[in-house]
């Protein structure tokens, strides 16, 4: 018997606290980039700002991190007569700098839904192991940030997706509802 669909979930919160072991780049946006009206960085862009002024708390703290997700899937058998999709869904941490952020080993891969078909609307069954540790990372776990030497409470938050149209569309109304569940949990 074959199973219908798999979900593969790696978590989140222990590689954020590696991060800020290894690599001394997770300020880098507030405290290197270029500020000359240029776009040459996410921390420069208007979905960035407007976020900071809306959450000026989450903004306060420079190790606080900013993240992308995509997501599209493939069939791993290319053009044979074998129907299957897998899904890997990736985190982006933009506070580094590109050239450090844009590098593969700075890509969190934290799910893969395998099965016989792409999970269509279904997604949102497969989304919610992240959608949970990010509400938590919304509210903060500790953290110690070797380059400061201290225990911080670390905090993380989705920005924006990265996807085709099909992959936003099944994407997109899940996430944005989860969001704002979360919201609603903090703010009241």
């Amino acid at each position: 018997m074959k199973s219908a669909k798999i979900v593969r979930y790696f978590l989140l919160i222990p590689r954020f606290q590696r991060f800020f072991k290894t690599k001394k780049e997770m300020i880098w946006h507030a405290k290197h980039r270029n500020v000359d009206g240029l776009l040459r960085h996410p921390a420069n862009e208007e979905a960035w700002k407007a976020f900071d002024s809306q959450y000026p708390d989450f903004a306060l703290d420079p190790r606080n991190i900013r993240l992308g997700l995509s997501s599209d899937g493939f069939n791993p058998f290319k053009i044979m007569s074998n129907t299957y999709s897998i899904w890997p869904i990736l985190l982006v941490p933009y506070n580094m700098p590109p050239w450090v952020g844009m590098k593969h080993d700075s890509f969190i891969l934290s799910t893969i839904i395998s099965g016989e078909r792409s999970p269509g609307n279904a997604i949102d069954i497969y989304l919610q192991p992240l959608i949970q540790e990010l509400c938590e990372l919304w509210h903060g776990v500790q953290c110690y940030d070797a380059a400061s030497g201290e225990t911080f409470s670390m905090r993380a938050a989705l920005l924006w997706t990265i996807n085709d149209f099909p992959a936003y569309g099944m994407l997109s109304e899940k996430l944005s509802n989860a969001a704002s569940t979360s919201r609603k949990l903090t703010n009241g």
